[in-house]
């Protein structure tokens, strides 16, 4: 299964590509800046005559250690007006928030990146997951416990005005904008 995210105009489509299944380190050199990314794709048409457009791949850009699980997972948008940003966990290689306004040119804002959880050998760790809800990004880690993030950024400042009465990521809740 690969995980998708739409953005709120349903114009883009963010595919999640889990290599390994979480259990490698695919955030080094070796496997590059494509395999174990996102793919950004444009929905281009409509109807039956839409059809995907591949735009460009995101993959953080802080290489891991060859002891550290990495890969793109579980994320969410961030509710900007306008604007396609997204939360997103990357195991042991932390949480990313980026933005894919420009489909062809993502861009990291923000990481928040623990240590190693153990140098000396692999295992699975890391962040699980990451979603943005009312204000505050959630992260569920493996062995670490509920990390609770407060970015404050001008970018996504906005985000802080939208609530939801409840977040359910699959469903993806559609915000005005």
């Amino acid at each position: 299964m690969t995980p998708s995210t739409f953005n709120n105009e349903g114009t883009k489509v963010v595919f999640t590509d889990e290599l390994g299944g979480g259990s490698a380190p695919t955030c080094n050199p070796q496997t590059g800046p494509k395999r174990g990314a996102d793919g950004v794709y444009d929905i281009v048409g409509s109807g039956d005559q839409a059809k995907l457009e591949f735009r460009s791949y995101f993959k953080i850009d802080r290489p891991q250690t060859d002891t550290e699980n990495c890969v793109a997972h579980n994320g969410s948008l961030i509710p900007v007006p306008g604007k396609d940003i997204m939360v997103q966990a990357w195991y042991q290689g932390g949480v990313s928030v980026w933005d894919f306004t420009d489909s062809a040119k993502p861009q990291e804002i923000a990481f928040f990146d623990r240590s190693p959880f153990d140098p000396a050998k692999l295992q699975t760790a890391g962040s699980w997951s990451a979603y943005y809800y009312n204000g505050h990004i959630y992260s569920s880690g493996i062995q670490e416990g509920l990390d609770v993030l407060d970015i404050k950024d001008p970018r996504t400042d906005p985000a802080k005005k939208v609530r939801f009465e409840e977040f359910n990521p699959q469903t993806q809740p559609v915000y005005a904008g």
